[in-house]
């Protein structure tokens, strides 16, 4: 079975690489090529900047060798189509940009905007929970999801 083609929301990224958990189980599935990830640069430089928010910590070095590496595991497309689907918070209409140009078939987030559509065309928006129900398992528990994870 080919492995589903998902684009992995920014708070799932950072709950994963931070806290653990399921969002850690979701980053884990692409690791061990259960899922084929996909992601964009708004996605990514939005990650870093969370990341270096004081309260998490970070350094500037350590927020970009995480991106870096996330970077790394995905295929980073480049979305030429504008998506106005979710007036409350536009800034989510990035993920949906994504997951166009990737031909997703999944978004994982942890977003209620993105989880209250549903589904935005053909492509599915479960939280990571169900992400990990659907693909089975305990994916990534070795690599992500025992403690917070610092570079």
């Amino acid at each position: 079975m080919t492995p589903p083609r998902i684009v992995v929301d920014s708070n799932v990224i950072i709950s994963g690489f931070l806290f653990g958990g399921n969002p850690a189980r979701v980053l884990g599935s692409v690791v061990e090529g259960v899922a084929r990830c996909f992601t964009s640069l708004p996605i990514l430089d939005e990650v870093r900047g969370v990341l270096q928010r004081p309260k998490f910590g970070l350094s500037a070095e350590q927020a970009l060798a995480f991106v870096d590496e996330f970077h790394l595991l995905c295929h980073v497309v480049d979305p030429r189509n504008k998506v106005q689907a979710i007036a409350d918070d536009p800034k989510d209409n990035m993920v949906l940009e994504c997951a166009d140009a990737a031909d997703a078939d999944v978004i994982v987030s942890g977003d209620a905007h993105l989880l209250d559509l549903g589904q935005w065309g053909s492509i599915r928006i479960v939280s990571p929970s169900d992400f990990i129900k659907e693909i089975g398992g305990q994916h990534g528990v070795a690599r992500y999801g025992a403690k917070p994870r610092r570079p």
